[in-house]
């Protein structure tokens, strides 16, 4: 798999329907929207020229914490999941957020998410804590 950064909107519009299987709520607009923020990274991977997994990073530094980098999403489009493009795209996430001085990387997930848990568990992974948040 070849992956690359997504920098230009049209390469973004893209990734829009495969990052709507993970965010089905959100408007193609709105993901477009959030994918060409500043500090939002996009990564592509393409097998023979066809997008089939895309991943959003965002580098911070969270008061006291070490550098980390966020993961944000990582979808594998339907036909090609299971097959091991999800890991070769989570494998570069790591090692760019490492090449970026990165302590961690990290992602939230909703408690339902029991597979995705064992997905990145499984991958050296570790819970830690909770995310806990009030909608306003």
């Amino acid at each position: 798999m070849d992956v690359r950064e997504l920098t230009d909107e049209t390469e973004r519009r893209e990734a829009i329907p495969i990052l709507r299987q993970l965010w089905t709520d959100e408007s193609p607009a709105d993901v477009l929207a959030w994918t060409g923020e500043d500090d939002y990274r996009c990564f592509g991977g393409f097998v023979d020229g066809e997008l089939v997994a895309v991943a959003g990073v965002l580098v911070a530094g969270v008061l006291h914490h070490a550098r980390h980098a966020w993961l944000y999403d990582l979808v594998v489009d339907e036909p090609h999941r299971g097959e091991g493009y999800g890991t070769e795209l989570l494998r570069f996430v790591e090692s760019w957020a490492d090449a970026e001085d990165c302590a961690f990387l990290a992602l939230a997930s909703p408690e339902s998410k029991t597979d995705t848990h064992d997905y990145y568990q499984r991958r050296g992974y570790e819970r830690w804590g909770y995310v806990i948040e009030k909608e306003l």
